[in-house]
């Protein structure tokens, strides 16, 4: 009886020696694995200058084939799991339904995750926005899920399934210059072309600020900056500037800049940016007046 126990013990202690041999090896071959296949894209990246979304997808790819072999190793150490895995395979028409059934909204996460790698309407480094959620840089794209980090460096982690059926903005793709508008608001008696003057002449100091004209609008002298004549408000004659910038994480930046400049352009040039008055009548006030005549 004893011998039988430490028989037992003996096979249950190399059976779990083996496991952990198995986990230790399978993630050693997957950081190996990752290594070189980051190492082989940074070479050929410098060279080709080789997209980075098929090489992280692929990655991720190849790390969960990796432990679908470790784990179909383990299975075979252990002989209840072992015939557990035959017995499941017997019924293997039951079981691919309940599997499909239970794992379609993942399977459809990894299929959609494979049409983004092949159509690419988006990369890893882009700047995007899916339908109403923030702008974000793409992080990674992997078998499940695209991550997203917005400017406030949050990751926005948005399933590979949600993302593909949602309309995206992508400000990177093809032609990465964009307009940048600048509205700013002036008083009725402030003179408007010396307004737009100084919105023009600031917008091109700035060092964001690039050139978009063609050699016939140089030619026609037609300004770097645009700025029309948007709309009368009830308490202003509103500006609107359009500035083109290469790098679309800049542009808060170069908006922000522009504006501040611009105030102390209209400050010191007399150009009066309004602001809504209220006249506030009170009933006592009123009363009075009326009472007046009366007393007389």
């Amino acid at each position: 009886m004893k011998i039988e126990f430490l028989e037992s013990i003996s096979s249950h202690w190399k059976t779990m020696m083996m496991i952990l041999i198995i986990v230790i090896i399978t993630t050693i071959i997957t950081r190996v694995v990752r290594w070189l296949m980051g190492r082989s894209f940074i070479n050929s990246s410098n060279k080709l200058r080789v997209d980075a979304t098929r090489y992280k997808f692929l990655k991720n790819a190849t790390s969960l084939i990796i432990w679908i072999f470790a784990l179909a190793a383990i299975i075979s150490l252990i002989p209840e799991l072992k015939a557990l895995a035959y017995t499941l395979f017997a019924g293997a028409g039951i079981l691919v339904a309940v599997i499909g059934f239970a794992a379609q909204q993942a399977f459809s996460n990894i299929v959609s995750g494979i049409f983004i790698v092949l159509f690419r309407p988006f990369r890893v480094g882009d700047l995007i926005k899916v339908g109403s959620r923030d702008y974000g840089l793409v992080e990674d794209i992997t078998l499940q899920h695209t991550v997203l980090n917005n400017f406030e460096n949050k990751r926005i982690i948005i399933p590979n399934s949600i993302i593909s059926s949602e309309t995206i903005v992508n400000d990177s793709i093809e032609d990465a210059k964009v307009c940048c508008w600048i509205e700013i608001g002036i008083s009725y008696d402030s003179d408007v072309e010396l307004a737009t003057t100084i919105l023009q002449e600031e917008a091109v100091k700035h060092p964001l600020c690039i050139d978009t004209r063609t050699r016939e609008d140089r030619d026609n002298h037609k300004p770097q900056v645009a700025v029309r004549l948007l709309s009368f408000g009830d308490f202003s004659v509103n500006l609107k500037a359009d500035v083109w910038t290469s790098d679309p994480l800049m542009m808060r930046q170069l908006r922000s800049d522009i504006n501040k400049a611009v105030k102390v352009r209209f400050d010191a040039e007399g150009i009066e940016i309004p602001f809504p008055y209220r006249t506030l009548v009170y009933k006592n006030d009123l009363t009075k007046s009326k009472q007046k005549p009366q007393d007389n």
